[in-house]
């Protein structure tokens, strides 16, 4: 069977199914995606990357303001799809936009369900120290992410990787596990299987205001949170009375005593700070309206930097 397939996605982590889809030969019958919104420093209007992508394969897009409407739901109406591919398409479905697909709405969710519920699993998952973590595909309903699992791949996370990283990793893995999918879902083979009970956690959306470091914490927990919110918002501290953004980190053991944030002067590529327990090498820096440098780069342009301590952070 030959599966009519309408699309629902937003961001650039929507962009690769999206493009499995159309490379492995399915008829997608209709993108929809969240309409243009202002972007920049001039506020023009932007186009999704899923809208850019699907205008670049000559794919149809729709943008409904709200698919709770019954004008948002008409467009699907009228697109009468098979199947609703949903990745990442930023408007909750009712169940009377789910009830239209024959086959009801699949989701790719960024997370190993029902572990990282929510708007943000990629950072969440970095940030609490989670050794692996991957994509789970679910028939969807009116819960959040609460949805029977269809199939789910595992992804390692190596200690350092970012987020910006594990997103990219994890797209791909979930535009190769819905063309793994589809074949058998649309020959019946596939056995929905409800969520665990246990073992649920909520993947709350980033706020600028986490991205501040407290000194006080443990090392490797500043190290995590450094990681997860690279790209994005980025970990940041106060340098003489400015922002300074931390965009790469890594933990290691205390070699002294000091007090939290207090800079301890260079080890190698990086510039050391005291923490809580443990100490940060920091790697990567940018200052604010500058462009990001190596730690030593920044460390030569500090008046009477050496290997003692040289101020504090914080």
């Amino acid at each position: 069977m030959i599966l009519r397939i309408a699309f629902a996605g937003t961001p650039e982590f929507a962009v690769p199914p999206l493009a499995a889809l159309v490379a492995a030969g399915y008829p997608v019958v209709g993108v929809l995606t969240q309409p243009d919104r202002p972007k920049g420093r001039g506020r023009a209007l932007a186009a999704s990357p899923v809208k850019q992508a699907a205008l670049g394969h000559g794919l149809p897009v729709y943008q409904p303001p709200s698919i709770k409407t019954p004008e948002g739901q008409a467009v699907l109406q009228e697109l009468a799809p098979d199947l609703l591919v949903v990745v990442a398409y930023g408007q909750i479905l009712p169940p009377a936009a789910l009830a239209i697909p024959r086959l009801g709405c699949i989701n790719i969710h960024a997370s190993l369900l029902p572990r990282w519920r929510g708007a943000a699993p990629i950072e969440r998952a970095i940030q609490a120290g989670d050794a692996v973590t991957g994509v789970t595909l679910m028939q969807m309903d009116a819960g959040l992410d609460t949805g029977d699992m269809l199939l789910r791949e595992e992804l390692p996370i190596p200690a350092g990787t970012t987020a910006g990283q594990l997103h990219d990793q994890l797209k791909a893995l979930g535009a190769r596990a819905l063309l793994r999918l589809l074949p058998e879902l649309a020959a019946g083979h596939v056995h929905p299987r409800p969520q665990p009970a246990q073992g649920i956690t909520y993947a709350a959306r980033l706020d600028k205001a986490e991205a501040r470091i407290d000194w006080s914490a443990d090392a490797a927990a500043i190290a995590r949170q450094v990681c997860a919110f690279n790209p994005r918002p980025v970990a940041d501290t106060l340098f003489e009375g400015q922002q300074l953004r931390i965009h790469e980190a890594r933990a290691m053991p205390a070699s002294r005593a000091a007090l939290p944030g207090t800079l301890l002067g260079l080890a190698g590529d990086a510039l050391v700070v005291a923490c809580g327990s443990g100490e940060l090498h920091v790697t990567r820096v940018q200052r604010a309206g500058r462009n990001i440098v190596t730690a030593r780069v920044f460390a030569n342009a500090i008046p009477g930097f050496g290997s003692a301590a040289a101020g504090r952070l914080g």
